[in-house]
């Protein structure tokens, strides 16, 4: 089983700007992805549509392995 992390940075600012945000609908995004992006400083954009944001897609932002969540946010231009 994968264990997911979150950054201070997630912690004390993401959660604290968009409380309604939930730490299972990034690791849902994680593993639940319908597209990857990578980013030249060694971290990967990843997009997921949750059902309790109205269908619209959250993107989350992990550092390089993929279990380290940095931030995340509903992307209202996301186009699957």
């Amino acid at each position: 089983m994968v264990e997911y992390k979150f950054t201070e940075y997630f912690l004390s600012g993401v959660l604290r700007k968009r409380p309604y945000l939930k730490k299972e609908w990034c690791i849902f995004t994680i593993q639940n992805y319908i597209r990857d992006k990578s980013l030249d400083y060694n971290r990967h954009k990843l997009w997921a549509a949750i059902p309790e944001l109205n269908g619209k897609f959250l993107r989350v932002i992990t550092l390089d392995d993929m279990r380290i969540i940095h931030n995340a946010f509903p992307d209202r231009g996301f186009k699957p």
